[in-house]
């Protein structure tokens, strides 16, 4: 199961958190500073996977991708296969660059909402639901059609809103 989802910058500013067991506010914070302090202080050439069980207790692995300012974060128990986290990474990354076309980090901080949305056609609950942007792209942009369309709807009669100009 992956327990969570975290995109942070390379000063330690989260981007995307996303955690799929309940946690408080704080410990969350807490969790985020422990994963920056190990990422920001691996050299370039070292594996991109890595034991948190002191950061996440038993059972917990993380695999990490660094594009540009970001870390892109991967935490999940045994269950998972490391190499399949990390193409779920490269999945992830292509989704938005397909989304915003060259995706940096003011896409990220401006466009929350799409974040969530690939992230949740992604993964539920913990789960794996896509593994192919392709398809994510798809409900992504029927989400975006189907909040274009209600936005376009107007609750008030065009023959009430005229006679309130009266």
């Amino acid at each position: 199961m992956i327990k969570a989802v975290l995109v942070i910058n390379t000063q330690g500013k989260p981007r995307l958190t996303k955690f799929y067991d309940f946690l408080t506010v704080e410990k969350q914070q807490e969790l985020i500073r422990g994963v920056f302090g190990v990422l920001c202080s691996r050299a370039e050439k070292v594996s991109n996977f890595m034991e948190v069980d002191s950061i996440f207790g038993p059972d917990s692995r993380l695999v990490y991708k660094h594009y540009a300012t970001l870390y892109f974060v991967f935490v999940f128990d045994s269950s998972e296969n490391e190499l399949a986290m990390l193409d779920l990474i490269q999945v992830f990354v292509e989704t938005l660059d397909k989304c915003f076309r060259n995706v940096c980090e003011l896409d990220i901080v401006f466009n929350y909402s799409k974040l969530h949305a690939i992230i949740d056609e992604i993964i539920s609950g913990g789960q794996v639901l896509e593994t192919s942007s392709t398809e994510v792209m798809r409900a992504v942009e029927e989400i975006s059609k189907s909040e274009a369309a209600s936005n376009s709807i107007s609750l008030v009669p065009k023959t009430v809103s005229g006679w309130r100009s009266r």
